[in-house]
């Protein structure tokens, strides 16, 4: 007797024999769905976003004639003052610390404000940290060289590439190169696929997402079942935070550069992150009252009397959001201080797997 399974084989066989003698190559339907690749498209938020004022501005319904200001510096040093002692328990105990190392391609002047910023943590907590430093007319080749001496420095337990790199680079070649156990930012194609997929976790949560959920969870704001949009959706911010939220159990949003009628779906949100890289893009029409509003946006404006020539303002006009949100965090001062606590966070996490160290 012929098992049902192959009989079905057979049939199945004959049935696509026939179909196939009796139509030509033409007329045979071929799926209509193209390459996920070559539907990619470049984010570029166009000026009409910024221009969006039908509805008026609604003030909040908390008691308070302003918002609550998310303070993620204090947050921020509290996580800090725990890993210092944590750092300082593993020198007294096998004589060896964190080492982090920074990967920077050209001269960007967010990239400098956030690899600065990195430096100084790492010294305030006791890490070991090493920078190499590229033109931005280098080649990819020379990147994923640097990256694969990380890989093989033991006394390097984390190993960050400063995104975005430049236009003419292929990201996903360079991170491909940086190992996994290194991988603090998280942004690993296996991190972020163990992210997505429930029931799965990664060695590395991206610090950017894992900060903005820190933020949310220390103020006790209640993210399961909460209507939560996020604005952007770059590799770096917008998908690892999307992805974080719908894990914590809220229902979750992406608007993009294509998106129509942006503010009409912010003003739905419960919990607002702003990831856009445009500065005042979201303006107090596009808030809920009492909304919680988490502003990743780090803008660099010339400003000759700052000490280095430029201030950074964020994608939220916050001058706005405080007359209608509940909570925001400031720029700077709110998401910034928490990405890079996260980044020494997973830094040391990644040194006691290393070193087996409990």
């Amino acid at each position: 007797m012929i098992p049902v399974r192959m009989m079905r084989k057979m049939v199945w066989e004959r049935s696509m024999n026939k179909l196939s003698r009796g139509l030509s190559s033409s007329q045979i339907r071929k799926p209509r769905s193209p390459s996920l690749v070559s539907l990619d498209l470049i984010d570029e938020w166009s000026s009409t976003f910024t221009r969006s004022h039908s509805h008026p501005i609604q003030k909040s319904t908390a008691n308070n004639d302003t918002a609550r200001i998310i303070d993620g510096r204090s947050a921020a040093e509290e996580i800090k003052s725990s890993i210092a002692i944590e750092v300082s328990r593993m020198k007294e105990s096998i004589g060896k610390v964190p080492g982090l190392a920074v990967i920077l391609v050209g001269q960007r002047r967010d990239s400098l404000a956030y690899v600065r910023n990195k430096i100084m943590a790492c010294h305030e907590v006791g890490f070991r940290f090493s920078i190499a430093e590229l033109p931005e007319s280098c080649t990819e080749d020379a990147v994923c060289d640097a990256l694969s001496n990380y890989n093989k420095d033991a006394s390097i337990h984390g190993i960050l590439v400063q995104l975005p790199l430049p236009q003419h680079f292929d990201e996903g070649k360079i991170l491909n190169v940086l190992s996994l156990e290194k991988d603090v930012d998280g942004f690993h194609p296996l991190n972020i696929g163990n992210l997505a997929i429930q029931g799965r976790e990664p060695l590395f949560i991206p610090c950017t997402a894992k900060g903005c959920i820190e933020l949310l969870l220390s103020s006790d704001v209640e993210i399961v079942g909460k209507r939560a949009v996020v604005i952007g959706r770059s590799n770096i911010v917008g998908l690892p935070t999307f992805l974080l939220l719908q894990r914590h159990h809220a229902t979750v949003s992406i608007v993009h550069a294509y998106s129509e009628n942006p503010e009409i779906i912010t003003r739905e949100a419960d919990i607002l992150v702003a990831a856009a890289g445009v500065p005042n893009l979201v303006r107090g029409s596009w808030l809920k009252p009492g909304a919680v509003v988490l502003d990743v946006g780090i803008n660099p404006i010339e400003d000759p009397e700052s000490e280095h020539g430029y201030r950074l303002i964020g994608d939220v006009c916050f001058e706005e959001a405080v007359r209608i949100a509940s909570a925001v965090t400031p720029v700077p001062g709110g998401v910034g201080p928490m990405t890079v606590a996260m980044l020494l966070l997973n830094t040391l996490e990644a040194a006691k797997r290393a070193l087996c160290f409990t």
